[in-house]
Formats: structure tokens, sequence, C-alpha cells
């Protein structure tokens, strides 16, 4: 059974003889009549037998088979098409899950759906195959083939070896010296080692698509760090064409065709000099860079064949290089080097290094005598210094052999403008002799430091990106990356190490600060060390720069056009769109505009830092990547790369942001400015994306710290703060019946602390669960609207009373949980109809205060203010009777933090009975409130004490009857009438012996009969009538002080103890707060809230 297809080893057939007769008998115990649409591959001239046989495998194929081939990001393994979901599973060997097949395959399905996959780059490789025909695009693609040399170790050498090596190498070593340009050197391929070790650790952790450090950034780090260092990437990768650029034609117009400048350098001296300079390469550069762009928006095919010959150009040119130091340690090159005293002569316009020589018996001046003097006469007037000062000629490439190695091992950092002088050599000069001449002197071009140097270094050590941009063309992508990238920052960092020691061994000093060749027959320093000709060197490094700018010009929109096309950043969304092949056009313009400021900036050495910013930020992120997801150990890390470790990663990160601030200190605040700038942009406008990144999971270690943190004890009283629950109720249509109290929660918390929205629903959980999510989707979005920053929760349960219980139990986690519950007072809850809405409203003031939360209850929600309107005037009244912790003194100071309150003032009332000294009331109250540093205004109000009025026994006993009526619901009409008259008769006889003279003034509907009996005591509906008679005393005096005030606010009595008097509850507040706009009733949790200490 070991040669069976994996169809019959599927259909557990263990006893037959042959896979065809397996295969049979399970068609035939499916009872599969009919057969799937046949499959394409079907020929005519198959024999009948094998045709049967196939058509029979593709039938139990497709019956068992189920699962998506293109994996997708979010959930890369179950998931089926919509086809394969209307399948039905009739196999009995796995019946036991028949009802999982239409959302889960099998695990047959799922390894042939991960041996399928291919995952091709989205890079050049598809423009290039989307510009051939239509029958090329039919053919079937080939699985990629490219190993670790051709597809990861060769890319990287060529895009790390460029410009810098050839152009600035030699002058580094001689301003630097050996052993600092070693240290940098050093420094750098550190950087870049613990980068690739980082990098490989996420590069093996999984499938990586084509987008290199922007992928791995972004998956890892979530889609603010990823578009924030994707676009420091595409901004370092852009600038990098234009260094290669300005190389090329700084190679081109010094080495190859000087007379092919625009603005003539000769006869200019000093800014004027350097100014043409400049614009030639302002001028060429914009012609080079027009032209590259439209090669490669022509397409790209041409640059990738190009590729190779770019990569032989750089490997031939070191190869010379090498070959050359061999060549010094045998027969050095002759390359003379001219010095007047001590200072570097520029070869040009003499051939002569002398003042005079001798022919037949006669002294003559030479050409360099013509240079500093008037006149070619000997008792010509001639500069001072040349006069003093001798003419001496030295090898400008001594060889290995010749021990200049000891005279280049130190540093000579010299100001712009001076003249590069010779160690050891005399010198004669007055010091007020004139600096005459400059244009016969080599003369440094820029002033030279340290964290300079490493500025225009580091870009020759980036490039180490390329394998992973390329994972999608490697047959083992996961062993290919590590390897090859290694592999290759190892050789390159020998070769740039090993240059360092080399040039200082074998070239002059004055030869190696000479930048541009002007000591040396304006030849290419590095290319007079090369054998068997300079320009070898010259032409090598201009194909070099070439190469090297157009996959920059290649490669960056590229980038933009996959950040764009992740819809992470909306402005850039433009940009993902191109030519029908997928070209970045809109890109590539973009890219070129960019790149052109680069172009204008026209200096190699100030164009370097530039893109060293940017590359240095994104290996740090890369760095960060790898640490935060090996300290956070996610089940999902799991690397086949193994020789990482998080300190290293830690190591690399510190590295890349040291040489940030040594390279320059203002570039690196701009480029953190900039990402800073795109990260908060995403963050707050961006689309929002779930990848599973690690910034997630550091979010979640960080709350599960601080959970246990706050589990510790409750907070300090000047840590309170109202952790608010707002209960809310929704419609039919799940949409929030009272959507001001999200206005009133933004306006009290003002984005602090915890908010949590609950609603409640009736039913099962089962079958109302898409209701649930409907509910919550309308929480969600009322919350994003009236910008309420918490959570939302929604309970399904068997009735709203429990659903209501269990939010205020189960709601929070750990100590994040909450201390105040807001709600709304119940609309209509006199209807009958309505009977149970204030029945639990009772029920949640109860659970409040046996939980020991505060309660806030808004009366009148509808006309509290939104969050646009603005209170011009007004105040807020708080009526404090009883101490409830702080609260009533709290809420009014958080509500005046918001712009809607914040010009209303407070006034705080309070109550004196008739034994209480009002006069001192009002002043301790005073002081209390100055210690709390809370400003209000502070009134006592004197209840005088009179007798229980007529209109008060009314009131109480139109309560008694209505509630009666609504606790008698379930009576007949016959037993209502007999209980309601019942209840009256009983009510109306206490009245008249609380009150004979308001009782006699009423006529007696009915006599009392004996033997009624009654649910009401006569005690009973005493209480009710005390607490209705100060229910409305209170009320009198409120509506008198507070009737136009904003908001009123005071403390809500609570339920009566025992259950059988809570019908009257709802009445008793329903008159307190009588004739009031907006009411917010507070009831305290049982502790203080507030307090006068610091």
């Amino acid at each position: 059974m070991g040669g069976w297809s994996p169809q019959a080893r599927l259909a557990g057939c263990l006893d037959v003889n042959s896979e065809q007769q397996c295969l049979n008998r399970h068609l035939t115990l499916c009872n599969c009549t009919q057969k799937p649409q046949s499959s394409k591959t079907a020929d005519a001239t198959v024999p009948s037998a094998t045709r049967n046989s196939r058509d029979a495998d593709y039938e139990t194929l497709s019956w068992y088979l189920a699962g998506d081939a293109t994996p997708k990001e979010s959930s890369p393994f179950i998931g089926s098409s919509d086809a394969e979901k209307g399948q039905q599973y009739d196999g009995k060997n796995m019946a036991l899950f028949e009802d999982e097949m239409d959302t889960s395959p099998m695990v047959s399905s799922l390894l042939s759906s991960l041996a399928n996959y291919s995952n091709l780059p989205q890079g050049s490789k598809e423009h290039e195959e989307a510009e051939n025909n239509e029958e090329q695009r039919k053919k079937p693609i080939k699985a990629p083939q490219m190993g670790t040399l051709m597809g990861v170790y060769l890319p990287c050498l060529q895009n790390i070896f460029g410009v810098i090596l050839f152009l600035r190498m030699t002058w580094l070593v001689g301003i630097g010296g050996v052993l600092g340009v070693f240290t940098i050197v050093f420094m750098c391929c550190s950087t870049t080692m613990l980068t690739a070790i980082s990098m490989s650790a996420i590069a093996t952790n999984g499938v990586v698509p084509a987008g290199g450090s922007y992928y791995m950034i972004s998956r890892s780090l979530g889609p603010e760090f990823g578009g924030a260092v994707g676009i420091c990437f595409y901004l370092g990768t852009t600038f990098a064409g234009a260094m290669y650029i300005l190389g090329c034609i700084e190679i081109l117009l010094i080495y190859i065709v000087p007379q092919a400048a625009i603005f003539k350098l000769e006869g200019l001296e000093g800014p004027e000099a350097e100014a043409a300079l400049l614009n030639n390469m302002r001028i060429y550069g914009t012609c080079v860079l027009t032209l590259m762009s439209i090669v490669v928006f022509v397409g790209v095919k041409y640059v990738n064949k190009l590729a190779l010959v770019f990569l032989a150009c750089v490997i031939l040119s070191i190869l010379a290089v090498y070959a050359g130091v061999i060549q010094t340690a045998i027969q050095p090159p002759d390359f003379p080097i001219c010095i007047l005293g001590n200072r570097t002569l520029v070869r040009k316009g003499f051939d002569v290094c002398a003042k005079t020589v001798e022919k037949e018996n006669g002294t003559f001046t030479t050409k360099l005598w013509r240079i500093f003097c008037d006149s070619e006469l000997l008792n010509a007037t001639c500069d001072e210094y040349f006069m003093n000062n001798n003419v001496t000629e030295i090898q400008g490439i001594p060889g290995i052999t010749s021990g200049i190695l000891a005279e280049n091992l130190f540093g000579n950092y010299m100001e712009k403008g001076m003249i590069i002088e010779k160690r050891g050599l005399p010198s004669v000069a007055l010091q007020d002799d004139p600096f005459t001449n400059t244009n016969s002197y080599v003369l440094s071009d820029i002033t030279t430091f340290f964290t300079l140097l490493v500025g225009i270094y580091f870009p020759s050590v980036t490039g180490i990106m390329a394998g992973s941009n390329r994972s999608g063309d490697l047959q083992d992508a996961q062993k290919s990356i590590p390897i090859g990238t290694i592999l290759a920052i190892t050789t390159t960092s020998l070769v740039y190490m090993s240059s360092v020691v080399l040039f200082g061994a074998c070239i002059e000093g004055v030869v190696l600060r000479d930048k541009f060749g002007e000591a040396v027959n304006g030849n290419l320093v590095i290319g007079t060390l090369a054998w068997p000709s300079p320009w070898v060197i010259v032409i090598g490094s201009f194909f070099s720069t070439c190469g090297a700018g157009l996959q920059s010009l290649t490669g960056a929109p590229r980038l933009l056009q996959a950040i764009s096309r992740d819809g992470i950043i909306p402005f850039l969304r433009v940009f993902g769109h191109g030519k029908a092949n997928g070209e970045p056009t809109w890109a590539l313009l973009l890219t070129a505009c960019i790149c052109e400021i680069g172009i204008i900036i026209a200096s190699l050495d100030s164009v370097a830092p530039i893109l060293s910013m940017f590359f240095l930020m994104c290996y740090m992120f890369v760095n960060l990547a790898c640490a935060v997801q090996t300290l956070l150990r996610t089940p999902n890390w799991r690397p086949r790369f193994k020789f990482y470790h998080w300190a290293l990663s830690f190591l690399g990160m510190s590295l890349c942001l040291s040489l940030m601030f040594i390279c320059s200190w203002y570039y690196a605040i701009v480029a953190m400015g900039i990402a800073g700038c795109i990260y908060k942009y995403i963050e707050f406008c961006g689309a929002e994306k779930e990848w599973g990144d690690g910034i997630r999971g550091l979010s979640l270690s960080a709350a599960r710290f601080a959970l246990m943190r706050l589990e510790e004890g409750p907070p300090h009283i000047k840590n309170w703060r109202p952790q608010l629950f707002v209960l809310v109720s929704v419609d039919g249509e799940q949409n929030v019946e009272q959507p001001r109290l999200f206005s009133l929660t933004n306006q009290m918390k003002a984005g602090k602390g915890l908010t949590i929205v609950g609603t409640a629903l009736e039913g099962t959980f089962l079958d109302n669960y898409d209701q649930a999510q409907r509910a919550e989707q309308s929480l969600r979005k009322l919350m994003e609207t009236e910008k309420v920053k918490g959570f939302c929760k929604v309970v399904v349960s068997s009735n709203i009373r429990d659903a209501t219980s269990h939010l205020i139990q189960a709601t929070g986690l750990g100590g994040l949980r909450h201390n105040t519950v807001l709600v709304s007072w119940p609309p209509n809850w006199k209807q009958s109809e309505n009977h149970q809405t204030w029945r639990n409203f009772i029920e949640l003031v109860r659970e409040t205060t046996t939980a020991h939360l505060a309660l806030l209850v808004a009366k009148n929600i509808s006309a509290y203010p939104s969050n646009g309107e603005r209170f011009t005037e007004g105040h807020i009244d708080v009526w404090w009777i009883v101490h409830d912790g702080g609260m009533l003194m709290l809420l009014p100071f958080l509500l005046r933090q918001h712009k809607v309150w914040r010009k209303c003032k407070m006034r705080i009332f309070t109550v004196a009975q008739m034994d209480d000294n009002s006069i001192q009331m009002k002043k301790d109250l005073t002081t209390f409130l100055y210690h709390l540093r809370i400003d209000a205004a502070v009134e006592v109000v004197e209840m005088q004490e009179s007798d229980i009025s007529a209109y008060t026994y009314e009131k109480t006993l139109m309560m008694e009857q209505r509630s009666q009526i609504l606790k008698q619901m379930h009576l007949t009409k016959t037993e209502r009438e007999r209980e309601i008259q019942s209840i009256t008769d009983v009510s109306r006889g206490s009245i008249r012996r609380k009150n004979p003279a308001s009782a006699a003034a009423q006529p007696s509907l009915n006599e009392e009969k004996p033997g009624v009996s009654s649910e009401r005591s006569e005690e009973e509906v005493s209480s009710n009538v005390r607490r209705m008679h100060t229910a409305l005393k209170l009320n009198e005096v409120i509506v008198k002080k507070s009737k136009e005030a904003k908001l009123v606010l005071l403390n809500m009595p609570g339920p009566p103890r025992n259950r059988t008097g809570e019908e009257n509850y709802m009445e008793f507040l329903e008159v307190l707060t009588e004739g009031l706009n907006r009411v917010l009733l507070v009831r305290g949790g049982g502790q203080e809230v507030i307090t006068i200490y610091s």
C-alpha cells in the first residue's frame, strides 16, 4: 500500500489487493452515481481503462479533499471555496467529523494545499512575465529554482558593493587613518551582521512573501511601525538611487570625459569652481535620472538581464584592486607626486616636477616655474612660498613593502580649503605670507571629522535585504536567506577591512587624502592601484553605479506600491495603481521626483548621510522586531534559524541608534520625526489591520502585568476616579435608545480611566447571537461617534433582569473593574405595560448598593447637552443632603473640565433642620470646600417644620392606589375593584386620624366595613405619608432655588429594605425631581472618593 495514491490510502482500504479495487469499493459505499465535471487534462488518446481509473481517482479526490489552495494570511489553513463547501461528505470512515467538513478541511486537503503553494514575489518577475503575450501567460509557472548562491549571495554582494568603495574608500582612509576607518568599518559591519541575524530569524519564521524589511517589520511590529519604517526604507532606497547617479556622473565628468562639462572649471577658484562642479552634476544627473526612469518604465526585464553584467563589473574591479596590491610588492606602478615644500601640487599644466632644468650647459625654467612666477626668466617675480621651498617628487604608490602603513595609521582631519600636506617634509612659510595660487595646490573640499566619515561610509554596507526581497524565487528560502546573507556580509566585511589596511599600506597619504586624484594626473585614486590599468576600475565602477541606480529605481517604486496596496496609509493609495501589467507607474513618477531632490543637492558626501539615517532606522526596527518576538515567546515564534538571541538584537538596535546620532544628530532627529509623524498618521487615520504583530503581544503582556499590580489592593482616595459602567438599552433593531448617555459619559470622563458600555438582550445566546453582534456593533459605532474610549459588552439571558445582574457582576477583569454605574431614568414607568421596567430598576439600585458601587441616574437624559453644545453661563447645583463619600463634590468638578460645562459655575446647597446652626454650617462647608480646592458658592437652606398638608395625603392616596393596581395586575376585574376599594378605605381612615380637619373637608366615598382585610397597615401608610411629605418639601425648595440651573445633582434615597413598599419608591423619586429639567441622582458606593490631603 506504500505505492498507492493518496486517494486510495485515504479511503482506508487495507483488505483489498489493488488500488483500483479500493477506489471502486469506496465509490460503491458512497453511492456516487454522479461524476463531477471532467478534468480538462483528459485526452482522447488515453486508453479507456486508464482514463476510467483516472476519473475514479478524480472523483474520490474531489469528494474527499476540501480546502483553499491559495493560503490567506489571516487564515492560511481553514477555509474552503464556495464550491467546495457545497460538497457533502458521505464517507463512513470519518463519519464522526462529518458535521465539521464544511468549515474544517481534512488533513489530506490541508497537506495538498500546502504542497501546491507557490509564492511568487510581487516584484519584477511578475511584471516581466506580464509583458509576454497571452499564450506565454497561459503556460504553467515553474516552481522557483534559485539556490543560495544565485538567489541570495550574489544579489547581496551586488547591493553591498557600490559607489563608496570605488570613489570614497581611499579618501576615507587618508582622512580618518587606518585605525579610525577600520573602527568605522568594524562598527558598521557589526551592525549589519547583527541585523542579518535578526532578519534571518524573522525570515525563517514562516513563509515571507516579497516585500523585504517592510513585510517583516509590519507583520512583526504592526502596521504603524511597518508603515513608518517602510516609508523610511523607501526614502532610503530612493536617495540611494540619487547617490548612485551622482557617483556615476562624478566618474563620467572627472575621470572619463572631463571636457563634457557644461560649466567649465578652468580659471575658477574656490566657491566658483565648486558651484560649477555642482551645477554640472545637477544637469547631467537630471538627464541620467530621466533616462533611467524611462528604461525602468519601458521594461524591467532589461534591467534584470543586465544585473549579472553589472555584478561582473563589480567583482572584476575588486579583483583588479587585489591584483594591483600584489603587483606593488613586485613592481610598484609609476605615479609620481610633485610636492612644493610640504604642499601637494595639482598635476596639471607641467610635465617636470622641478623649478629649473639643466640643458646644454644652461639653466632653463620649467612650466612649473611659469605657474608661480610672472615670467619664464630666472629673475622673474615669483610666489614667496615657491621661492623659499624646494620641489620634491615622490611616488604616489610606494607599494605594500614600503612601510607607508605606519604613516597612514592615524587620521588627518582638515578644514575646508586647507592644503593637503606631506608629513615629514620641511616647509618654510612666513606668517604673513598671502595664500596665492590656490588652483595649483590640492585642497580639501569639505571640513572633515569622524562622524562625517561614518555617515559617508555606512551606505557601503547597506543592501543586506536583497535576499529577503527575493524570498519567492528561492527553492528553500528558510535555508538560503540566513546562509546567503551572512556569507555575503562576511565576504564584504573582509573585503572592506582588508581594503582599509591595504590602501594604507600601499598608497601615499597625500594621494589618499586627494579625493579626486588631482595629484596623480586626474586619475581615480583606487584606479592607480588596480592592475593592469586604472581604466579597469573606472569603467567597472561606472557600470556598477549605473546598475545600482537602475536597481534602486526598480525596487523603490515596488516597495511603495506594496505599502500602498496594504492600504495602511490612505493618501498613498493612488500609488498602488499602475499599468495593466502591474508596473507601478505612479510610484515610479514619485520616486523620480524624490530622487531629483538628491540630484539637486548634487554632493555625494551630503546625500550619503541622508540615506544612512533611513537605512539605520530600518535596521534598528528589524532588530527590535526580533527582540520583541523573542522576549514575548509567542507560540508562533518558531524560527528555523536558531543562532539568534534577544541580547544580540538589542545590541544591534543600540548600534543602529548610536550610529544614527554619530552620523548626524540633526538628520537623525528629522528621520525619527518623519517616522513618528507617519506612525501617528497611521494610528489615527490608517486602516485597521490585524497581522498578529508583536506589539499586540507586548500590549497584552503589559496589560497583564498592570492588572496583576492592580490586584494588590484598592486604589487610594487620591487616585480614585469614576470607572464607569454605562448601562443602556436597545430597541428591536439593536439601536441604542439613550444616545445622550454616551455624551454625558464623554463629558464626565474626558478619555481618562475605564469606561465599559453594556446592554442586555432577552432570549438564548444560540438564537440571538446575530442580534448580540449587531448590538455590539451599534455600541461601538456610537462610542466612536461620541468619542467615548472604552469597551462594550452585550449579554444575552432568559430575562433582562438576570442579564443586567450578570453585567454588573462579571464585567471587568481583575483590578480593572467599574466602581460606578451610570443609567438613565426608566421612561414611561407609570404605564401598565412597563411595570417590569421599574422593578428591574429598583433591583439594579439594590444590587449596586450590595456591590458597593456608586450609582448615577440621569433623569430626562434627552435634555442633556451633546458634545457639540456649549453653555456660556449658568450653574451646576449640588444638593448635599447626606454624605455619600464626596461623589457630589467630585462629579461637578469633572464635568467642568469638559468644554460643554466649563463656563458653568458650581453652587452647593445643604439642608439645615430646626436644631442646626445654619450660620456655622455655612462657615464649615466653605472651609471644607477651600481645603478640597473646589471653587463653589455655598448656601444653607433651612427646612421649617410644618404640618402635613391635605395635598400630601391626597398624593399619598393616589400613589397607594396606583401601586396596588400595578401590583394586582394578575387579579380579575371584580377582584381588582374590591382590592382598590379596600385600599382606599384604609388610607382614608388613616388620613382622618392624622388630620381630622383635612379629612372632614373631603367627602368619604365609602364607609369602613368591619372585617375587610387589607395588605397595607396603618403604620405603613403613615410611613408613606411622611416620605411623601419630605419629597414634596424638598422638591419645593429645590425648584425654588435651582429651577434655572443647567444641571441639578442630589442624593438619591435608597430603596425600601423590604419589598412590600418598593412600589412607592419610584413615586417618591418622581415627586422629588418634579419640575426640574436635568437631574443627576447620585448614590455613593460606601467609600470616600475625595480628600483634603495632598
